[in-house]
């Protein structure tokens, strides 16, 4: 298995070769030069495994350089019990007819992002060690990557975690999680701007060629292919948890913002598993969902990007939105590098019309907008049916997935996170908080330690750079 450029401009590599990287040294993102297949075989022999069993099987297929047996041994490790409360790692529950909740924040920082971090977390420090290498993990982060990430990273010594958050846009807990760590290897900066700032600033800084091989400068985001990798496996999962047979259909709704979890569903239909239709859910910043309804994708400036009560997801350039588009484009290099110089130019660009974009519906894709009030009247009616309490993110996908759902298709939306992270939209939903454990409230409690910095590219890189010397 061997990895391009979505630019076309790097040469192929193996998985180990980029798994430490970020954006590519021509600013695209890595890719599969083709997808392993799985078929009706491979689905009956995967059924019964447990996550950690199917997460090892899964990424020997994206990676197939490592020793006999170290994917599985790295994978059990990531994925024990002590970390996810049972072997159960994401257990599907049923909401209502027709649809169910994959659940899949039951990880160290209570977010779906904790089953790609902790893997990935292993899969680094197996990597450091083998090279006797140190790594400067640069991320940027909407709420909950940044928290995963400096869990997962927190007590590997070989690796500091650098993590830009926008300053006011997350939630108290949210902030809590990150900024209350002492360890000496976690360094947040709360940038004065939006989380499209802290990206913006991460990518110039990882597109500085010299600068990142010097500092040894690697990515947690969604553009280090082997999170998206590691995603595609709560896919499969939750398609053995809801059908009986294989070959079952069943749909996802997913709710998205920088489209890194909607990508691990596109990748887990292009491998072959039986997925009718993938539903993308937005908030108000609705650029996602725009393109899928009309094939024009438009940027929101800064001004434009509203701060919303399911702030993970305040985003307006969705960076895995790339490989998409690679896809679509058969690969063909030179037309996503024409797309994206129009993106940087104009601020948008627009396939309807074009070869590349049939519609939605050809590709297998729905998509929905889900408001504040969309948010509250979802939280409630789920409170009201049931007595679960969904956080505001899953409330987006939930309500798009009503939308959406067939008859004989079980649609399965993904959770986001514990409502406990955003307790301000809960009270306001169901007019009590989900309740707090005491080392929740310990938490909550403890000094913050964090740098306020505006999204300066050159200010932050020496920053990072005196303290990596």
């Amino acid at each position: 298995m061997r990895y391009v450029s979505t630019r076309g401009q790097t040469p192929p590599a193996p998985f180990r070769a980029v798994l430490l990287e970020g954006l590519a040294p021509d600013g695209g993102l890595m890719v599969p030069e083709r997808y392993p297949r799985i078929d009706s075989g491979t689905l009956r022999e995967w059924r019964g495994l447990t996550y950690a069993r199917l997460a090892g099987e899964v990424m020997r297929l994206f990676a197939d350089d490592y020793p006999p047996g170290e994917l599985t041994r790295l994978a059990d490790g990531a994925y024990a019990a002590a970390a996810f409360g049972s072997n159960d790692t994401t257990p599907l529950v049923d909401l209502e007819p027709g649809l169910k909740l994959l659940q899949l924040s039951n990880g160290p920082t209570l977010a779906f992002k904790d089953l790609a971090m902790q893997l990935l977390g292993a899969l680094f420090e197996f990597e450091l060690s083998a090279r006797s290498g140190t790594l400067n993990v640069l991320g940027a982060t909407s709420g909950d990557t940044g928290s995963s990430a400096e869990y997962a990273m927190r007590s590997r010594p070989a690796i500091r975690v650098f993590m830009l958050s926008p300053g006011g846009r997350m939630s108290a807990f949210q902030r809590a999680q990150m900024y209350s760590l002492t360890d000496p290897n976690i360094f947040n900066i709360a940038v004065e701007g939006t989380f499209d700032d802290c990206q913006d600033v991460v990518k110039r800084i990882t597109s500085d060629v010299d600068f990142k091989q010097r500092h040894r400068v690697g990515a947690v985001n969604s553009i280090n292919w082997a999170r998206v990798a590691a995603q595609t496996v709560y896919y499969l999962r939750g398609y053995f948890a809801a059908t009986a047979r294989d070959g079952d259909p069943v749909s996802f709704c997913v709710p998205s913002g920088n489209f890194g979890n909607m990508l691990a569903g596109w990748i887990a239909r292009s491998m072959g598993l039986p997925i009718e239709q993938l539903v993308v859910a937005t908030n108000e910043n609705d650029v996602l969902d725009e393109f899928f309804r009309t094939g024009h994708y438009r940027v929101r400036s800064r001004d434009q990007t509203l701060a919303t009560s399911s702030p993970s997801m305040d985003i307006s350039k969705a960076s895995n939105f790339e490989r998409f588009l690679f896809d679509l484009a058969q690969h063909d290099a030179d037309q996503v590098r024409e797309l994206w110089r129009q993106l940087e130019a104009h601020g948008e660009f627009d396939l309807s019309g074009t070869s590349i974009w049939r519609g939605a519906e050809a590709c297998g894709f729905g998509s929905g907008r889900s408001t504040h009030a969309d948010r509250l009247a979802t939280i409630r009616s789920v409170y009201q049916a049931s007595g679960r309490i969904v956080d505001p993110h899953t409330a987006d996908g939930i309500k798009v997935a009503r939308e959406w759902c067939r008859p004989g298709v079980p649609m399965i939306c993904l959770e986001t996170a514990r409502p406990v992270k955003f307790s301000d939209t809960i009270i306001e939903a169901i007019g009590r908080a989900p309740p707090l454990t005491a080392q929740m409230e310990e938490m909550l409690a403890r000094p913050q330690r964090f740098e306020k910095m505006l999204p300066d590219a050159d200010r932050i890189r020496r920053y990072i750079e005196a303290r990596t010397n």
